[in-house]
């Protein structure tokens, strides 16, 4: 019984301690800097982009890494 309790408990916290906040329109530039991008060593993607771009016959695509909504 203790140990359900303990669950409920650590599953209540759990969702009481979860943050959802609002990004403001002029947050939005700041999250689009390049530095958030999640590459460590850029020359390591440059030469990964240049094999998938000759590997499927494509190029481009690549460099939007954030979604529309700022998140």
């Amino acid at each position: 019984m203790r140990r359900k309790i303990l669950w409920i408990v650590a599953f209540a916290a759990m969702v009481g301690l979860t943050n959802c906040a609002a990004v403001q329109p002029w947050q939005k530039g700041e999250l689009a800097d390049p530095i958030m991008i999640f590459n460590e060593n850029s020359i390591d993607a440059g030469i990964n982009e240049h094999y998938l771009e000759y590997r499927e016959g494509s190029s481009g695509g690549t460099g939007a890494q954030s979604g529309g909504c700022g998140c």
